[in-house]
């Protein structure tokens, strides 16, 4: 390795000292690469990790005139290589590259001070054999990569919902360009199912079993399925919620069901889902039903993680009942849970008790919640409290 230069050096060391600097290089990305904008703060974090290491690496190779190593050459292949994995476009990974590398430019020259031309000179060659390098690298572990994905189209397609779970998709674009790679739709109006058998305990889920649960509710077209531990995780058409109970039951398992999310918060479904099975009591799983959204969302509220406004859960849970032509069922409603049985509300209402339970019918067939069940019952009365 050369020795260092002083004046150089002198300026790599400002700039690496200066905790602004990182943070500047990130911000121009993500204002100036339309896909960076769109990355959640963990992308964020690792798009800072390694826009941290390529210009401590730059500078350090122009503070002593010196040239990529085969290990820089074996980190960005691998950076690369994740890019494609996620389905960032090749475009903008070069583009952000290039924006980072004008960052830099400005920034040395900013401190420039006793540099000589030749210093200048030396950092523009430095940068511009590092890009031409790097597009090459990227090219060629973007080609790779691609083709072991097409060659093992499950594992691929495993790992696009993986990624959509960890909220790791850079835009719609990219989402929707990496999905026709592989031949698949991803249904806009989904159902984010995570499921697992009612005996505790048991080894982690198997691919397979995820895989035939799949078969049994969606096809390869329109649906994926992923593990994650214990649990199998089901992206389908919103529609195979219907059929997903008898599923279910047969296997013995229980789960939720999220279906008011888009394709940019499968990772917040993901989350309510399976925070929905940590939380629910036993009483709250029956055969031939699955936990839904209002019951995610009910539980994230009474464990002090509400996902969602007060308004938006009683909705969720009271649907119609919220509509002023349904007053009176909400009434028969607060009477029944209140009085504690059907013929004491009937009689605080005026009414006859049969009357009474032709209301608490129509409320079970417009909410699909039975006042009767506990556990359907407790979602009911909180709707209702935490509406009013």
């Amino acid at each position: 390795m050369n020795e260092p230069l002083p004046a150089r050096s002198r300026v790599r060391d400002d700039l690496l000292a200066d905790r602004r600097f990182v943070e500047v290089v990130v911000a121009a990305v993500h204002d100036q690469v339309p896909v960076y904008a769109t990355l959640d703060d963990g992308r964020l974090t690792e798009v800072r990790a390694i826009a941290a290491w390529g210009v401590d690496r730059l500078l350090r190779l122009w503070a002593t005139d010196g040239t990529l190593a085969p290990s820089d050459l074996r980190r960005f292949r691998g950076i690369a290589a994740a890019r494609a994995a996620d389905g960032r476009p090749v475009q903008a990974v070069l583009r952000a590259y290039r924006v980072a590398a004008t960052v830099l430019t400005d920034e040395v020259a900013a401190r420039a001070g006793d540099l000589t031309p030749t210093d200048g000179f030396a950092l523009a060659r430095v940068l511009l054999t590092a890009l031409d390098t790097l597009s090459e690298e990227v090219a060629t572990a973007y080609a790779a990569t691609t083709e072991d994905l097409a060659g093992d189209r499950d594992r691929a397609l495993r790992l696009l919902l993986d990624d959509l779970i960890a909220g790791r998709h850079a835009s719609a674009g990219a989402l929707t360009d990496r999905s026709a790679r592989l031949g698949v739709h991803l249904p806009d109006a989904y159902c984010l199912l995570v499921a697992e058998p009612t005996t505790e305990g048991g080894p982690d889920m198997s691919y397979e079993a995820a895989a035939e649960l799949l078969a049994a509710l969606g096809d390869g077209r329109t649906s994926l399925s992923t593990v994650r531990g214990s649990r199998a995780v089901l992206l389908l058409p919103q529609a195979a919620v219907q059929r997903a109970p008898a599923a279910l039951d047969e296997r013995a398992w229980r789960a939720c069901a999220i279906t008011g999310e888009g394709l940019d918060r499968v990772a917040v479904a993901h989350r309510l889902a399976a925070d929905a099975l940590d939380t629910a009591p036993a009483h709250a799983h029956r055969p031939g039903r699955v936990l839904t959204d209002a019951d995610a969302h009910l539980l994230a509220l009474l464990a002090g993680r509400p996902a969602a406004t007060p308004d938006h859960i009683a909705h969720l849970v009271l649907g119609p009942l919220t509509e002023p032509d349904q007053r009176h069922l909400l009434q028969a409603l607060t009477a029944y849970i209140e009085a504690g049985s059907a013929t004491a509300a009937a009689r605080a209402l005026h009414l006859h008790p049969q009357s009474l339970r032709y209301r608490l019918r129509r409320i079970h067939a417009l909410t699909s919640r039975d006042p009767r069940d506990p556990w359907q019952r407790l979602t009911l009365d909180l709707a209702r409290t935490i509406r009013s």
